[in-house]
């Protein structure tokens, strides 16, 4: 409507006042700071409601894990799927606030919802059947590669820059690896390997959440400096025309988010459960490969990389010697183990976060 409303007062002589005003609209980091406004306000304001249908339609909520620790024992009954209301947030302030005409947003969006309704039938599993195993792991593994596979050649089609194919290599400016049609291979990898990562880290209250946003606000401004083509310039980095969109995006994200931290912080009211970690570091994954910043992803989101090596380790060296490396997997479980409150450990990888996200944000000057 904004943009209909400017072209409409670029057509009629004494508009000046109203075109001065609306022209703000076409500025993203305008646009961005409603967006987060927009979420944040949607998940405060309906976020009670969400919680209370969830809380009477599972009944027992999210069932909890008889292995784990004995301290999670407490949280039974826990309504799960918050995940619902950051995705409602996210989707309601991107719709309001950014450009519809923008390819990127819509390719990034889709995958998020994708992997959210993957999410949302596992943990609609869980609740019914009351287990704490959802439906078949190489089914969910299969269908998040469909669509991580159509995101990426989606991508490559609408960059036609031979660089859309190239892996950028950072604190190195002129080094790219050319992957060709095998990128969008690579770049579904990059993609499902985010959402499993995150939804590995999401088993204490606020650990999950806090790390996403602290990395999308990162890859909000990598989003608008590899969108302009000064900045990009300025800083080497590659230009991928119409990615600066994608900071709106986040900019819902991280209004959802704060939203759901206010009733997720402990004691959590609701968890976000695989509806919201799969679709969150899916949406991730997605605009890491879309601004070309996927090496710089690993950096940033070192945190859900260490989550699930954690596990992949673990795994291995069960099968393979029949000894366990941690005392419990993912390793958020075994500091627990090892003693550490939930507070400690969580505000502790709040703490890590942060300095991967300035460690991978390093990368866009030195080069």
């Amino acid at each position: 409507m904004f943009y209909w409303l400017i072209e409409l007062s670029n057509t009629f002589p004494g508009f000046g006042a109203v075109r001065t005003v609306l022209n703000v609209f076409r500025y993203i980091t305008f646009r961005t700071g409603g967006a987060i406004v927009t979420g944040a306000l949607f998940v405060f304001l309906f976020g009670p409601w969400i919680i209370d249908h969830l809380r009477i339609r599972q009944g027992k909520g999210q069932p909890i894990r008889t292995d784990g620790p004995q301290s999670h024992l407490a949280k039974k009954g826990t309504p799960t799927m918050g995940g619902l209301m950051i995705l409602s947030g996210l989707t309601v302030g991107t719709v309001l606030w950014a450009n519809p005409l923008n390819p990127y947003v819509w390719i990034v969006l889709a995958v998020t919802l994708g992997f959210g309704f993957v999410g949302f039938y596992d943990d609609y599993l869980k609740v019914t059947k009351q287990t704490t195993s959802g439906f078949g792991g190489k089914l969910r593994l299969l269908i998040e590669a469909i669509i991580a596979l159509v995101a990426c050649y989606a991508l490559v089609r609408l960059n036609r820059d031979p660089a859309s194919t190239a892996l950028t290599i950072p604190f190195l400016k002129d080094t790219v690896l050319h992957f060709g049609w095998f990128f969008v291979v690579f770049g579904a990898f990059v993609i499902v390997g985010a959402g499993n990562a995150v939804n590995l880290t999401d088993g204490l209250d606020g650990l999950a959440i806090v790390p996403v946003m602290i990395a999308t606000a990162s890859f909000a401004m990598i989003a608008y400096l590899a969108g302009n083509a000064v900045f990009a310039d300025y800083l080497q980095i590659k230009y991928v025309a119409g990615t600066g969109e994608l900071t709106v995006l986040c900019g819902a994200l991280l209004g959802a988010g704060l939203g759901f931290l206010w009733f997720n912080a402990p004691p959590a009211s609701i968890f976000m459960g695989d509806t919201g970690s799969l679709a969150l570091g899916g949406m991730l994954g997605a605009i890491a490969v879309a601004v070309k910043h996927e090496i710089v992803l690993a950096v940033i989101g070192g945190l859900f990389v260490l989550e699930a090596v954690s596990v992949i380790v673990q795994v291995v060296s069960f099968k393979l010697t029949g000894k366990r490396i941690f005392r419990m997997a993912p390793i958020h479980h075994h500091f627990e183990q090892l003693g550490w409150t939930e507070p400690q450990i969580v505000i502790r990888f709040w703490i890590i976060s942060v300095m991967l996200a300035l460690a991978g944000l390093s990368t866009l000057k030195l080069r």
